[in-house]
């Protein structure tokens, strides 16, 4: 389809504009006969000039009410013509007109005798009804001709007596057709061509004439035969009467032209609140519904049988509803969870009924919203339930935390309950617990981590520092901080950071990072929130006898990302070719006053601070041919192995770096399975929101591969050669490549990696898969008919087809993988949870389904069997899917193209 630009009606804040042009039309003198008969027509200006002053009225209506007071044209004196050429103003923006809006024009004609039926010595000249949208809901521009009903005055209603159009005119369709070319003409649509078009335009106006010169003979030949037919007795009573020639009247009118078309697009109003009431299963009414009377010209809903449909009701809806407390239920929850009944409920324990009940509760995943009956239940046997590490969640779920009765026994209940894992703990540090006790709570679970695995949390946890709130404790002394807060996340992760260098490295470009985003996303609180806390880590961190020389290695790093970043920035916007800046990229380096070339002492690389970096290797540095050129410079480490980093402005990094981060947390749960699938997540680091730095793992493309060993077998030979293994590969490096593809497969079918490619797709010499680029997470993908897992065919003949053995060992690797996960997919989600208020491209889109998209792909309401059977049938669909192959061909050439 041809893309097709509009505009929305809610968008467009200006008024209702109208411009009255010409009247055109003729009538037959009023004969003296009919004067004589009734002297009062002599009074009516019609009647006395063919060039009387009129004047137009307008008016906009809606569902058969006026929306607005009658709007007239100014004073005109008429010449030759009836003529205004005026714009009418309403006093109601387009923002706010509903669908049904329409136009009540109607031109007046002088009276001066007055009486019962005229307004203000007026009376109506005739009228016309033109609804603002046509049938497309697209707003009407442009030139248009409106019929005018002779004596009658235009009405709003939906079934308008006076409609702009009359379908019986069957000799205007030839000027109706002109007309639309002639708007067309008008809007630019039809080439101009000013010496034929002015003969197009007289040839135009002849014909109008000529039509309504025809019309009019037309109707007084009719009304000729009516009469004759009278006086020769077809009119037995006697009483019909010659009736006066009315003539063919139209209107011009003219609407505002505008770049696009605007749509009608209503505005949109805040969700109402859930209700918490159950909706019953069958609608039964105690009482006939009542009647409902409906104003004129209301279209009614119209049976077969020709009445109208019973039953019709006006809803509305009660606010009130779902969100004010049932005070029945309150005072239920109130006597049931009340102190008295606490001693009674610690020597509580479920039948056998209740405790499979209480089972099913436990087994919900951290999305799932608890009932009223389930909540009660849990909160019965919470002493019962202490023993179920599990169950805390459900419990802190189970509790009204507005109740400061209720909140206190819960807070007591804490303390007595088993320890929790750490997934339940970050789930507690998520938006939807906003008690400081039980973050508190959940703190302190995570002090009993050591560093290697808080490090997996890290990125999660600096962004939960967003959902913390302030303690309420007022008996706090000034001198001594209270237990609340010397638990807090931020606290906790401060003192933690200051004693870990690692983690202090990784905490500090967090922040920063989050400190410099200044987009709309983030909002002056949360820079303030995260700059603070940066100050605080500051200040501890110089507290500690190294604290100064951590110090001075921050500031050293900061200044050497200032200056990559100069660098690429500068290269990046320079002109030349690709050679020329290779060269500048070299001579920056090299340059003794830039302090690139040595290090003293070493300094450790932001990306990796366990990587002590001395210098640089100026003659290897280089600049890749993408759009954002990044910038590829080998340092030196102290220990004499070169370092190979990807450093790159233009580009937020911050979606990888989450990515990555995930992938290396499954590798380690998957390890603890005693399931190494050999991943290789190379390390990535935003050290601002348009800038990062990415590990070099030496590789090559799918693409390449093919290009140059025409299959990747071919590829494993080369680097790999064994003649007495099968396939002609060494053992290790086939089931390397086997195992590493059977981790990425999965990983990033749960992800919801998009954007697959042959060109992001990477293998090492020594068989290690892996993916690149990810820039497309959570189902999003910019090719159309993308598969839900890229499983490319060139990466099956690696294996040796789908008919050889190492294939059906992917496959089992595959399976085994999941299910491994699937177990801990709580934690996954919490973690996605987290991360729902981060400024990430993917997740900003739509926060609030973020954590269900990566949900689904478990599918935790399946058994263990029918998700592997399911995942089975992924793999064989992703292995023979045609459409990804077309458009892998499409992206190759594309890319051939550009190169």
């Amino acid at each position: 389809m041809e893309p097709f630009s509009f505009a929305c009606s809610s968008d467009l804040k200006e008024d209702v504009h109208i411009k009255i042009s010409n009247l055109e039309g003729s009538q037959k003198p009023t004969e003296l006969t009919v004067l004589l008969e009734n002297p009062q027509l002599r009074h009516v200006g019609s009647n006395t000039s063919t060039h009387s002053e009129l004047y137009v009225t307008v008016r906009l209506w809606s569902d058969s009410k006026p929306l607005t007071l009658p709007t007239e044209t100014s004073h005109k004196n008429f010449k030759n013509a009836r003529t205004w050429n005026e714009w009418l103003s309403l006093p109601v923006p387009y923002s706010e007109i509903p669908l049904s809006s329409q136009l009540a024009v109607t031109v007046w004609d002088l009276y001066p005798a007055g009486g019962p039926k005229t307004k203000f010595h007026s009376i109506p000249f005739g009228g016309s009804t033109i609804p603002l949208f046509d049938k497309d809901n697209t707003l009407r521009k442009g030139r248009i001709r409106c019929r005018i009903h002779r004596h009658k005055q235009a009405d709003g209603y939906s079934q308008s007596t006076t409609p702009f159009e009359v379908q019986n005119d069957g000799e205007m369709t030839e000027m109706e057709r002109l007309e639309g070319l002639m708007k067309k003409h008008e809007m630019g649509e039809i080439p101009e061509n000013k010496w034929l078009d002015q003969l197009v335009f007289r040839k135009i106006e002849a014909m109008e004439r000529d039509s309504l010169k025809t019309l009019a003979q037309l109707r007084r030949q009719a009304q000729s035969r009516i009469t004759n037919g009278a006086s020769n007795g077809d009119n037995t009573n006697g009483s019909a009467k010659p009736v006066e020639d009315e003539g063919i009247w139209y209107l011009h009118i003219e609407f505002p032209r505008f770049d696009h078309p605007i749509v009608f697009t209503d505005r949109e109003y805040p969700p109402p609140p859930i209700s918490t009431m159950q909706n019953s299963a069958s609608d039964v009414r105690l009482k006939p519904p009542p009647e409902v009377s409906f104003g004129p010209g209301i279209e009614l809903d119209i049976d077969p049988s020709g009445h109208p449909a019973p039953g019709r009701l006006i809803r509305i809806y009660d606010p009130e509803v779902g969100v004010r407390d049932n005070p029945c239920e309150s005072k239920h929850r109130r006597l049931v969870r009340s102190s008295r009944t606490g001693v009674l409920d610690r020597d509580l324990k479920p039948n056998a009924k209740i405790r499979d009940e209480l089972n099913v509760i436990m087994s919900y995943g951290p999305l799932h919203d608890l009932t009223d009956e389930e909540k009660d239940m849990v909160w019965k046997f919470r002493h019962h339930l202490t023993r179920d590490k599990k169950a805390l969640t459900k419990f802190v779920k189970s509790v009204s935390w507005t109740d400061q009765s209720e909140s206190r026994q819960a807070v007591s209940m804490l303390s007595k309950w088993t320890t929790i894992d750490v997934d339940d703990a970050l789930e507690l540090l998520g938006p939807s617990f906003e008690n400081p006790d039980v973050r508190a709570y959940a703190v302190d679970r995570l002090r009993k981590s050591d560093d290697d695995e808080l490090l997996l949390y890290l990125l999660q946890l600096v962004q939960a520092l967003k959902f913390e709130r302030p303690s309420n404790t007022q008996e706090e002394n000034q001198d001594q901080v209270s237990e609340a807060q010397d638990s807090s996340l931020a606290r906790f992760l401060i003192t933690r950071a200051a004693d870990n260098f690692i983690l202090g490295n990784y905490l500090h470009w967090y922040l920063m990072v989050e400190c410099d985003d200044v987009s709309d996303q983030q909002g002056a609180g949360a820079r303030q929130l995260f700059a603070q806390i940066e100050y605080d880590f500051m200040v501890e961190l110089m507290k500690r006898p190294d604290g100064p020389e951590q110090r001075k290695i921050l500031r050293r790093q900061g200044e050497l990302i200032t200056l990559l970043s100069k660098i690429s920035r500068d290269i990046r916007n320079s002109a030349g070719d690709r050679t020329r800046k290779i060269e500048r990229l070299k001579k920056f380096l090299g340059d003794p006053k830039n302090e690139l070339t040595t290090f003293q002492p070493p300094l450790p690389i932001p990306l990796d601070p366990t990587v002590h970096i001395v210098g640089c290797y100026p003659e290897e540095s280089n600049v890749f041919k993408s759009s954002l050129q990044p910038l590829f410079i080998t340092f030196r480490t102290s220990g004499g192995q070169p370092y190979p980093v990807i450093f790159k402005t233009g580009d937020d990094l911050r979606q990888d770096q989450l990515v990555i981060q995930i992938i290396t947390l499954m590798d380690r749960l998957l390890r603890k399975e005693n399931l190494d699938l050999k991943l290789s997540p190379y390390r990535t680091l935003a050290t601002a929101p348009y800038a990062g730095a990415v590990q070099f793992v030496p590789s090559s493309s799918l693409s390449a591969i093919i290009s140059k060993h025409k299959t990747l077998l071919n590829y494993l030979k080369h680097h790999n050669p064994d003649n007495t293994a099968d396939l002609g590969v060494r053992k290790e490096a086939m089931e390397t490549y086997i195992k590493s593809c059977a981790g990425y497969c999965v990983i990033t079918y749960l992800l919801g990696v998009g954007d697959r490619h042959s060109d992001n797709l990477l293998l090492s010499p020594s068989g290690h898969f892996f993916h690149a680029d990810f820039g497309y997470i959570l189902g999003r993908d910019p090719k159309p008919f993308a598969p839900l897992m890229k499983l490319d065919p060139a990466m099956v003949q690696g294996m040796g087809g789908p008919q050889h053995a190492y294939y059906a060992q992917f496959k089992q690797y595959c399976y085994t993988a999941y299910a491994s996960l699937r177990k801990s997919a709580n934690l996954i989600l919490n973690l996605f949870a987290l991360m729902s208020e981060a400024n990430i491209p993917d997740i900003r889109l739509e926060p609030d389904k973020a954590v269900l998209k990566v949900q689904e792909r478990f599918h935790l309401e399946l058994t263990e069997e029918e998700a592997i059977r399911g995942f089975e049938a992924l793999i064989s669909e992703s292995a023979t899917a045609v459409m990804p192959q077309v458009i892998d061909r499409l992206h190759g050439f594309v890319q051939g193209f550009r190169a």
